[in-house]
């Protein structure tokens, strides 16, 4: 019953029918449907559709979330490209099991590799809190985020199933490519924006295009499953009504590296500047400590923050190439803007560029 469709075209009919192939419908029927758009996705549609049924079962969901590409072709063709549809998909079907991570539970997962189209239908997990990534976050709920993250990272720590899955990440070919790309799109980044940043905001990002290279092949000793997008817009604060502490969303841009690209970037992006510089060394022994309890070894505590300092560089990377490879909008300028000088002030204060330079 199961297949892909477009938010238009899902109906009561396919619902119910999609519902009791999942095993969360048994004899009710969806009579009606209405939908609304949620999130703040740029290369994907998330739609939350509300149900009304024929008769109460119990365990019907009165709601679903569905994912579906992104309607504007610049961010469809970007999502293509680097192959986000066909990462989330996997995601749920090869990776969720096998981690600690709080993800909703998924009722269909297609994706045509022919056409990049998909589809995922989640359980909706509201009420919760969600987090913004302009106003930025407490170091309370940062602290939930890093114990979190590390239930992602602890599980497939230096296992071989990383290296195997061939969905993690790019291919060679298109690694070249956006390395070619950096220096011209840094040009265009430079040109949209220099008059809204600071000089030095706008140096360290053209800093970085030298060496853009090095980050997108450093190789981790012991490599994970990264998130590669853990930041406020893709999380969940107090899930499924404070049941979950956290749940985290959004898993397009998985890849395969050291752990603390995701905690470097989370910190970096979603903290304000000065709780940042006061609070992020115990918050980085937050999460060491979570991956120790977890079972990885031989990761002492200087070496995840060498690597935490180096790493938020991929922040800024992150910010600078997104604003020009995504459909402009005018809260994307500004979330861009706001990560950019984020990112900026923590390479800056940690030395991190002095890590990657010769």
């Amino acid at each position: 019953m199961a297949r892909i469709v477009r938010p238009e075209d899902v109906d009561a009919a396919w619902l119910t029918g999609a519902l009791r192939e999942a095993g969360v419908l048994r004899d009710g029927a969806v009579t009606a449907v209405t939908q609304r758009g949620i999130g703040n996705g740029l290369v994907g549609t998330s739609i939350r559709f509300d149900l009304t049924y024929d008769a109460l079962e119990p365990g019907a969901p009165p709601s679903v979330v569905g994912k579906f590409p992104a309607t504007d072709e610049t961010s469809r063709q970007s999502g293509a490209g680097l192959r986000l549809y066909l990462r989330e998909t996997s995601f749920y079907r090869h990776i969720a099991p096998a981690v600690r991570i709080r993800t909703p539970r998924v009722f269909v997962n297609e994706f045509d590799p022919a056409t990049h189209d998909f589809l995922l239908l989640f359980e909706d997990l509201t009420p919760a809190r969600g987090g913004d990534q302009l106003a930025g976050c407490g170091v309370d709920d940062a602290a939930v985020a890093m114990r979190e993250i590390a239930g992602l990272h602890a599980p497939l720590w230096g296992h071989a199933a990383v290296d195997r899955w061939d969905f993690l990440g790019l291919p060679p070919e298109e690694t070249a490519r956006i390395v070619q790309l950096v220096a011209p799109v840094a040009g265009l980044f430079r040109e949209r924006f220099a008059d809204v940043l600071a000089n030095e905001v706008m140096d360290a990002v053209m800093r970085l295009v030298k060496l853009v290279d090095k980050l997108m092949h450093d190789a981790a000793p012991q490599r994970t499953v990264l998130h590669g997008d853990f930041r406020l817009d893709n999380v969940l604060f107090d899930a499924k009504g404070g049941a979950w502490p956290l749940a985290t969303l959004d898993w397009q841009t998985i890849g395969r590296g050291c752990g603390t690209q995701d905690a470097s970037y989370f910190l970096g992006a979603g903290l304000r500047e000065e709780d940042r510089a006061t609070h992020e060394a115990d918050l980085l022994r937050l999460y060491h400590e979570a991956l120790l309890a977890q079972g990885v070894s031989d990761y002492p505590l200087a070496q995840c923050w060498r690597d935490y300092r180096k790493h938020s560089l991929n922040g800024l990377f992150m910010a600078m190439f997104s604003a020009i490879s995504v459909a402009r909008t005018g809260r994307g300028d500004e979330m861009f803007l706001t990560m950019t000088r984020r990112h900026a002030c923590q390479a800056l204060e940690l030395s991190a560029f002095e890590l990657w330079e010769p």
